[in-house]
């Protein structure tokens, strides 16, 4: 079985903590990580890239220190590597044009506002993992316990 990763940055360590609690249901089949900077996740991701791991999700946070968070996804979107890994941008500040430059630029796969609601955010990360376990040509019956069954259904009639 490959190892899947989803990264998940934000500059404030109480909404990182709550994002991955939100995740730890798939801490079961993936490996995910938290960074507060978009500098530490190119770092992270080049590292996991160069040990032949999966980066399946980023979860990013708007406004940060540095790179915001759509400069940081329309960067991971312009590399070559990660045309699959999907992209999730969390934010309570960014304004419409920003959201537009995320989802013209950046490519984000989905939208939300802070607070979100904990069912949400995993469920929409499990479908984005299982389109990824597709789009990459990975084997699908390692994961399939773990995957969203819709997704996972759609993708095989078609």
């Amino acid at each position: 079985m490959d190892k899947l990763n989803v990264i998940c940055v934000d500059d404030q360590r109480e909404v990182l903590s709550a994002v991955m609690q939100d995740l730890e249901p798939l801490y079961a089949f993936l490996s995910v990580e938290d960074c507060e900077s978009a500098d530490e996740v190119i770092d992270l991701m080049d590292e996991l890239d160069a040990e032949g791991e999966h980066i399946a999700v980023v979860v990013s946070d708007h406004v940060m220190p540095g790179k915001t968070g759509v400069e940081l996804l329309t960067e991971i979107s312009k590399d070559g590597r990660y045309t699959h890994t999907r992209k999730i941008l969390l934010t309570g500040q960014a304004t419409h044009a920003d959201t537009i430059t995320a989802i013209n630029t950046a490519g984000i796969d989905h939208y939300f506002e802070k607070p979100w609601k904990s069912d949400d955010i995993l469920a929409v990360v499990r479908a984005l993992v299982t389109e990824y376990v597709f789009d990459h040509g990975l084997d699908y019956r390692s994961y399939q316990l773990h995957l969203d069954p819709e997704v996972m259904l759609n993708r095989l009639k078609a």
